[in-house]
């Protein structure tokens, strides 16, 4: 029997764990598939240390959880489109938009958020590895839904529980209206294009808080591409909004993951939080990510999609 090494993630960190001793040997072995998918279930993150830094191998351990689920938009970029199926390429460069927090310029950042929010179905997990890393910053977060739900203050939890939140593929930061840095401003946008698209679709609504299998709550809400909280007005919702992500940043335990080539991750899409935040523009940053399908099951079309609302998956990040 094969034999890998599990690790707590971070000292005190409630969430997340490090596995070493990954190779194409050991993942042949079932039983060490079984084992990560444990793992995968009970921490909601993994780090995989000192594995071969291949799309290949990134297919292997993506392929433990579940099968992949190809990017919907034809024109991101593929690491290779008929050998790596699955495989995209994330990258700075002169289409990726700008930031500016504290006055320190950033590519490729996004707030903390769930994939496919805006859609019906939540993709499983995302897997990540880094080709090229970034010589300062270009770091990614993390959160873990069951460690924020236990944490709040009860009297705001209470206020969002058994709320179903609006999310819309109109990712542009000046329709966000709550969860953006204080001292933050766009200096080059994107995401125009989608935002037309976004026009033609209905909203996606999520719970602000579902139960897992294991019987725990998660506080699974993000502030990117949110619309409002169904039955609400506007003013109301974001009012209310605002004040459960305030609580929510108060007590988050994150961690924030410094990639080496030889890393490759996994999160939880249902339970987890990420972010990404970003570097200088001028750094080269290249990332190869692979998505796992699957659905929690909650989710659903605030009104019935006239079209293929699955088009124009724009959270390929990180």
């Amino acid at each position: 029997m094969a034999k890998i090494e599990v690790l707590p993630l971070e000292a005190g960190l409630p969430f997340g764990a490090r596995v070493r001793g990954i190779t194409g040997e050991t993942l042949a072995d079932p039983s060490v598939g079984k084992q990560l998918k444990s793992v995968f279930e009970d921490r909601g993150v993994i780090v995989f240390e000192n594995v071969e830094p291949t799309s290949q191998m990134q297919l292997m351990i993506s392929e433990v959880f579940g099968p992949l689920k190809e990017h919907p938009v034809k024109t991101v970029e593929r690491v290779d489109r008929e050998k790596m199926p699955g495989v995209i390429t994330i990258r700075t460069g002169p289409e990726a938009g700008i930031v500016e927090i504290d006055g320190k310029p950033l590519a490729t950042w996004q707030p903390w958020h769930f994939d496919h929010s805006y859609n019906n179905e939540l993709n499983r997990a995302g897997v990540l590895r880094a080709e090229t890393v970034a010589k300062e910053g270009g770091l990614t977060g993390f959160c873990d839904g069951i460690q924020v739900y236990r944490d709040m203050d009860p009297a705001i939890r209470a206020k969002i529980e058994g709320k179903n939140l609006l999310y819309n593929l109109d990712l542009r930061y000046s329709q966000q209206r709550f969860g953006l840095p204080k001292n933050f401003r766009e200096l080059r946008g994107k995401g125009e294009e989608l935002a037309r698209y976004a026009k033609t679709l209905p909203n996606a609504v999520h719970p602000a808080v579902w139960t897992c299998k294991s019987g725990e709550k998660v506080l699974h809400m993000s502030p990117y591409g949110c619309r409002g909280i169904e039955g609400m007005e506007e003013a109301e919702a974001y009012a209310l909004a605002s004040e459960v992500w305030e609580e929510v940043e108060r007590v988050m335990q994150t961690y924030y993951h410094r990639w080496h080539p030889t890393d490759m991750l996994i999160w939880d899409n249902w339970r987890t939080l990420h972010k990404a935040c970003g570097c200088d523009p001028a750094m080269d940053r290249v990332m190869h990510r692979t998505t796992i399908k699957g659905d929690y099951g909650l989710g659903r079309w605030q009104t019935a999609p006239t079209q293929n609302a699955a088009a124009g998956d724009a959270m390929a990040m990180s």
